[in-house]
C-alpha cells in the first residue's frame, strides 16, 4: 500500500508539472501573437498617416502654384496692355522737318518761330523745351536760356506741327553787338541737332545772347 501511494503521488506531481509547462507555453504564444498584431497595426497606421500627409501636401502645393501663376499672368497682361495703349515715343530729330522764321509782332519785341513737322509714320511727343544755341559771325556758339513758362503737352500725329519761340528785345540803335548767323536746335528729349540759318529779316538783338529766351513747344494752330 505504501508503494502504491508513493507511485500515485509521483504521478500527480509529474502531471502537475506538465500542466504548468503547457500553460506557460500558451501564454508565450499568445503574447507573441499580440505583439505581432500590435506591430502590424502600428506599421499600418504610420503608413496610412504618411500617405495622407503626402497627398495633402501635394494638393496644397499644386493649388498654390496655380494661383501664383494665374496672378502673375494677369498682372503681366495688364501691364503690357497699359504700356502698349499709353506709350507715345519722343519725336526723333531725323523724323522732323525744322524751319525758323521771323515772327516779331512789333518794332520792340523780337521773336523767332521755329516749327517742327512730324514726317514720321507714327504719332510722337515733342513736349518740353528744345535745346538752342545761337552761332555768331565770330564762330562762337552761345546757349540760350529757358524763359519763365511751363511746358504744355505737345503730341504730333504724322504731318502734325509744333512750334516754339525765341524771344528778345530789339535793338534799334544800329549798334548791336550780336551778329547771329545760325540757330542750332536740339528737339525736346533728343541728342541730335540740326543747324538752321538765322532769318535774314529778323531784327537785331539788344544786349547779349544771354538776354534771348527760348520757350516750350506747343501745337501749331
Amino acid at each position: 500500500m505504501k508503494s502504491i501511494r508513493i507511485a500515485a503521488l509521483a504521478a500527480v506531481t509529474v502531471t502537475a508539472a506538465f500542466s504548468l509547462t503547457a500553460c506557460g507555453g500558451d501564454d508565450s504564444g499568445t503574447n507573441a501573437s499580440a505583439k505581432d498584431s500590435s506591430t502590424a497595426s502600428t506599421s499600418t497606421g504610420s503608413s496610412s498617416s504618411s500617405s495622407s500627409s503626402s497627398d495633402s501636401g501635394s494638393d496644397g502645393s499644386e493649388a498654390g502654384s496655380t494661383q501664383s501663376s494665374s496672378g502673375k499672368s494677369t498682372g503681366t497682361t495688364t501691364n503690357d496692355a497699359t504700356q502698349t495703349s499709353g506709350k507715345v515715343t519722343f519725336c526723333k530729330t531725323e523724323d522732323l522737318a525744322i524751319d525758323a522764321v521771323d515772327a516779331a509782332p512789333d518794332a520792340t519785341e523780337g521773336r523767332i518761330d521755329i516749327t517742327m513737322i512730324n514726317r514720321g509714320a507714327a504719332t510722337c511727343s515733342a513736349t518740353g523745351f528744345a535745346g538752342v544755341d545761337i552761332k555768331d559771325a565770330d564762330h562762337t556758339s552761345n546757349p540760350i536760356e529757358r524763359g519763365p513758362a511751363q511746358p504744355r503737352i505737345t503730341t504730333l500725329k504724322p504731318g502734325g506741327a509744333a512750334v516754339f519761340n525765341l524771344a528778345y528785345t530789339i535793338d534799334s540803335s544800329g549798334n548791336s553787338l550780336s551778329s547771329p548767323t545760325d540757330i542750332i536746335v536740339t528737339p525736346p528729349n533728343e541728342t541730335h541737332s540740326v543747324t538752321l540759318k538765322w532769318p535774314s529779316d529778323a531784327a537785331d538783338i539788344k544786349g547779349a545772347y544771354t538776354d534771348v529766351k527760348v520757350y516750350p513747344t506747343h501745337n501749331a494752330n
